[in-house]
């Protein structure tokens, strides 16, 4: 099955993309992942990427459409793509190259995404992840791990989180009615637990 995951920041995109993996049997392909791959190859793509990068640039619709076609070529079994497309133009790039089966999108109001990723705490010295609601460590401030102190990411500010949803709105929302109106698209409501949202998608995709 092949299949394209959007969502926006905080719907839990890459925990729900790793439970369907195991369900599936097909490969999680993000953007990122490309990207790191194709750098750590040092191949004439992944060479202009780490330029890109390293200006301090978004890589660009053409660059990243050639990686995700040379990825996909690969993969005739099925795959689950996340981060691509993010705009019509990459929608429409990726129907020349690759037929999609169906597209879940994740739905998440802006305030269960504000609540989500404004209440996470992350620890300066381990890197391990709390919540103030949904996963407390035992003692407030102190990582359960290795007693570091916890803190707020810059990316988990309410300003940030802000702009990354504005940015969501206005560039990849759209591929909703892209989809849509192709007969592609399937909601499924990512505010509940892990277990609930895995079994919404599973009826979703046909897979019960």
């Amino acid at each position: 099955m092949k299949l394209v995951f959007l969502g926006p920041p905080g719907a839990g995109k890459g925990t729900l993309a790793a439970r369907a993996v195991e369900l599936l049997k097909v490969p999680h392909i993000s953007t990122g992942n490309i990207f790191r791959a194709a750098i750590a190859a040092k191949s004439e793509l992944g060479l202009k990427v780490k330029s890109i990068i390293d200006a301090g640039k978004l890589v660009d619709d053409e660059t990243t459409t050639a990686l995700v076609r040379e990825r996909l070529g690969s993969e005739a079994g099925g795959y689950i793509l996340d981060g691509f497309p993010r705009t019509i133009p990459q929608a429409k790039a990726l129907e020349a190259f690759a037929a999609v089966d169906k597209v879940v999108n994740f739905d998440i109001p802006d305030s269960s995404v504000l609540e989500r990723l404004g209440g996470r705490r992350t620890c300066k010295v381990c890197g391990a992840n709390y919540h103030v609601l949904f996963g407390r460590p035992k003692k407030d401030g102190v990582c359960d791990s290795c007693g570091g102190e916890l803190y707020i990411r810059d990316d988990d500010r309410e300003e940030a989180i802000a702009k990354r949803l504005e940015v969501y709105r206005g560039q990849t929302a759209p591929l909703i009615e892209f989809y849509r109106d192709r007969g592609l698209l399937v909601d499924v409501d990512a505010r509940p637990s892990v277990n609930e949202v895995v079994e919404n998608f599973k009826r979703a995709a046909g897979l019960v």
